[in-house]
């Protein structure tokens, strides 16, 4: 390729700028570049024009990966009396640029290291020295550079590099050469800014929704300011839905057992009431609800028996039938944190007389006592 046409080329990317711009950015880019290569003196060259041009890729804020075709021709030493004596060098190869600093400043230097191929090609006129013949050679760069962002989307790069030419080609007695490359180039970002450093994102504070006095209870009592019509009401205190002092009573009157029931290894409440059993468990269940309503009430779980048997034996069917309610409690959902007991008091509190069958009957209970 002649040089007006890599010119050619370097325009072409320098007028598509202004349609670059108006592009959404990706990491790719176009670098034209030109400089001077100084030759190695086995060479036998005179120092000559270097083009460049590449398609780049960000693959990281600081690291960039060149994709590029170079040309230099260079004529012979001391051979002005002679024409068309050119030496054509043609490369392609990669290389990696790592950046120094901020991807935002302006000014980032930068190192760099490249591999690729290259081909001489000698002409003399009609004549073809016979010890040269045209050939890919390997070929390897290193050298540091600078880069100056203009904006967004150009830069300027000035770089100095040496490369290695493993060529077995050109001249019969050497088969390496070390040139020096001199070079200044654009780089144009194909629609944007180069690509930023990661930005961690600010942790968002979670909304603290503004507080009212239904999210309150300066009295801990369970009824928020709202609705307590009683603020002030002493630690510990039983208090209805108004949040005032409320008496609470739990009667079981109506829930008794059979005689000589529960047995030792009853656990089902129902066959040791006494009938109709269908109400005793409905006071049961009632009972079951106030404490519900009320989570601040406990309660102590006691039972009783008539006067009919042993103080030893009363005393045992006492707390079995303690136990007994104590259970149905805890498996309706009452917390046994709330419930004391079960204790037994065997036939020493007597709700009615002994001495008739009525009376009988109803002491055989378990009662539940408020606890202030």
């Amino acid at each position: 390729m002649k040089r007006t046409g890599l010119f050619a080329l370097i325009a072409l990317a320098l007028g598509g700028m202004g349609a670059a711009q108006a592009q959404d950015y990706s990491n790719w880019y176009i670098a034209p570049r030109v400089g001077a290569v100084i030759p190695d003196s086995a060479r036998n060259t005179e120092t000559s024009l270097f083009t460049g041009l590449g398609i780049g890729y960000w693959a990281t804020p600081n690291f960039a990966v060149d994709f590029e075709w170079t040309l230099n021709n260079a004529d012979y030493e001391n051979d002005s009396p002679r024409r068309n004596h050119e030496w054509e060098s043609v490369g392609l190869g990669v290389s990696g640029r790592y950046f120094f600093g901020e991807q935002g400043s302006a000014w980032r230097p930068y190192v760099m290291g490249g591999l690729g191929a290259l081909r001489h090609a000698p002409v003399s006129g009609f004549l073809l020295k016979p010890n040269k013949v045209n050939g890919w050679d390997p070929a390897a760069t290193l050298g540091v550079g600078v880069q100056y962002n203009f904006g967004d989307r150009t830069a300027f790069r000035g770089e100095i590099a040496g490369r290695y030419d493993r060529d077995n080609n050109s001249v019969a007695t050497e088969n390496h050469f070390v040139d020096a490359i001199a070079s200044v180039g654009l780089v144009i970002n194909f629609g944007g800014a180069a690509p930023a450093a990661p930005e961690s994102k600010p942790v968002e504070q979670p909304v603290t929704p503004p507080t009212s006095c239904r999210d309150l209870d300066d009295d801990k009592d369970g009824v928020n300011n709202c609705d307590d019509r009683c603020p002030n009401t002493a630690a510990g205190t039983i208090v209805g839905p108004d949040g005032c002092d409320q008496i609470v009573t739990i009667d079981l009157r109506g829930v008794n057992f059979k005689f000589d029931r529960p047995k030792s290894s009853e656990k089902d409440i129902t066959p040791t009431l006494q009938e109709p059993t269908s109400e005793s468990l409905a006071i049961l269940d009632q009972a079951v609800d106030t404490l519900k309503r009320y989570p601040n009430v406990r309660v102590e779980v006691a039972g009783h028996t008539d006067s009919v048997g042993t103080d030893q034996y009363n005393q045992g069917l006492s707390e079995r039938r303690a136990r007994i309610v104590y259970d149905y409690l805890t498996s309706h959902g009452i917390d046994a944190s709330r419930l004391s007991g079960p204790v037994g008091f065997g036939e020493s509190k007597p709700l009615d007389t002994n001495s008739t069958k009525e009376g009988r009957a109803r002491n055989r209970r378990t009662e539940l006592g408020v606890e202030k």
